[in-house]
């Protein structure tokens, strides 16, 4: 009994940590580093410099004094003085430039809605659980990301519909792509099905379902799709050259490749020399690079609130 008497005295005197003392501990533990932590973010600054010089050199290379830019080698850390704007001048005097740009923007407009509309109405239809023959849709549909027809095929098909050297030739052959309808048609399965069973009792059909409810619903994912379309288009160099034939309907990356391996910069009226004209060529190719490549980089900071929310649906719902 003496004993029991001892044990409950001094468990009455121990201290009992207050809510204080629990937020004294949280806050310590938080404050330990671990050499992890240490390692992982030097890795990502070491990443993020390895991503973003490349665009920074070409931009000091832009606009750096040409004759000092010509002899360069190596790491390039700050534009060669004085800076000169000359390139740019050039870039934006060129009709091929400026033709180049119109031509893509109709490409990245149209090609994008036409991108959005299809795969979105393909999604909520393969979405749909009483959809027949849905398993064996979603198979075929899966089969075309392991097979393809090929080059050759796929030509010959653009060839026999008369779409060589159109406009429609740049965006019907990559309408729908099958791994951005997979990650649309899990967002929408992701909709409570009690949402499409109430709009159906209140005589709801498809389309209403389908604009009023479940479009509404998936902004993040469509964010997603507009943003990985948009660069699609933007970059896209390959169908052009293979389906286009008149220079006035060339996209800014084909022309952009021309500057690049061709050094078709004979164009710009370059003034001087032979040595001045290899020079300016040099900036002018890096200010080419900056003009294709700046615009579509703006896009993404409009978009990466849906973005951040909207790519996971495809990472967790399987």
């Amino acid at each position: 009994m003496k004993k029991n008497n001892d044990i409950q005295t001094s468990n009455a005197h121990q201290v009992v940590p207050g809510p204080d003392a629990r937020s004294l501990n949280r806050r310590r533990k938080k404050r330990m580093i671990h050499p992890f932590d240490i390692f992982n973010g030097l890795f990502l600054i070491f990443l993020m410099i390895v991503m973003v010089y490349p665009l920074l050199h070409a931009g000091f290379a832009s606009i750096s004094n040409p004759d000092m830019l010509v002899g360069h080698r190596g790491l390039l850390l700050w534009p060669y003085q004085p800076v000169s704007l000359f390139a740019y001048e050039s870039v934006f005097a060129n009709r091929r430039i400026a033709s180049g740009y119109q031509n893509t923007l109709i490409y990245l407009f149209l090609g994008t809605t036409i991108n959005l509309v299809l795969t979105s109405m393909a999604a909520y239809t393969l979405s749909l659980k009483n959809l027949m023959f849905r398993n064996f849709i979603m198979f075929a549909v899966t089969f075309t990301m392991l097979f393809s027809g090929g080059l050759i095929p796929t030509f010959i098909t653009v060839f026999n519909l008369g779409l060589v050297d159109t406009t429609l030739a740049m965006v019907l052959p990559s309408a729908i792509n099958t791994f951005n309808l997979i990650i649309m048609i899990t967002a929408f399965k992701s909709i409570p099905d009690s949402l499409h069973e109430s709009a159906k009792i209140d005589g709801a059909n498809d389309i209403f379902i389908f604009t009023r409810i479940v479009l509404p619903l998936s902004v993040p994912v469509l964010a997603v799709m507009t943003l990985y379309y948009g660069v699609f288009h933007w970059n896209s160099w390959f169908p052009a050259a293979i389906y286009l034939r008149s220079p006035a309907r060339f996209p800014l990356q084909i022309i952009l490749r021309d500057i690049l391996i061709h050094n078709t910069t004979d164009a710009m009226h370059l003034g001087g020399g032979a040595g001045d004209r290899v020079a300016i060529a040099a900036s002018i190719r890096y200010a080419t690079i900056m003009v294709a490549t700046v615009p579509i980089l703006f896009v993404y900071p409009f978009l990466q609130k849906h973005f951040t929310k909207g790519v996971m649906i495809g990472a967790i719902k399987g």
